[in-house]
């Protein structure tokens, strides 16, 4: 089975620690937006749900949540790589009042032994009435590193 197919990576249940850090269960928390039982109220719990999805593999729910005009044909993750925990460093919009928001980020990952960390700056939009990811603004915040 090719990267891109994978389900799951990680072994995650439904009662265990969801990994967007709201401490609730995955089954309760992000998990029911993967299976599409819910949807994300605002940009910053999409962002915090597609943080999950890609520690758990689950590429469907990132090309779903991907804006049409921006989604990739096909996403490849890196089996390797493990997050490890998420920061949310800021937001602005983004709430059920709104149509467009922002959420920077840090996610922390250990790819090949090595701890590093991702920062980004996400944009969010309405589409449909869903939130979905639109693109990362320009890099202009915290520097990458572990």
């Amino acid at each position: 089975m090719s990267k891109n197919h994978a389900r799951r990576r990680t072994a995650i249940t439904s009662t265990s620690p969801c990994p967007c850090g709201l401490g609730r269960p995955y089954g309760e928390c992000c998990g029911s937006f993967h299976r599409g039982r819910a949807s994300a109220p605002t940009a910053e719990r999409l962002m915090r749900s597609r943080y999950s999805a890609f520690a758990v593999g689950d590429v469907a729910y990132l090309l779903r949540t991907w804006h049409p005009s921006t989604r990739p044909a096909a996403l490849d993750l890196e089996p390797e790589q493990h997050w490890t925990r998420l920061e949310i460093l800021g937001s602005t919009g983004g709430s059920a009042f709104h149509n467009e928001g922002t959420v920077a980020f840090r996610a922390h990952f250990v790819l090949g032994g090595y701890e590093d960390s991702q920062y980004e700056n996400s944009r969010f939009v309405r589409d449909g009435g869903q939130w979905v990811y639109l693109d990362a603004l320009p890099d202009t915040g915290p520097t990458s590193g572990g």
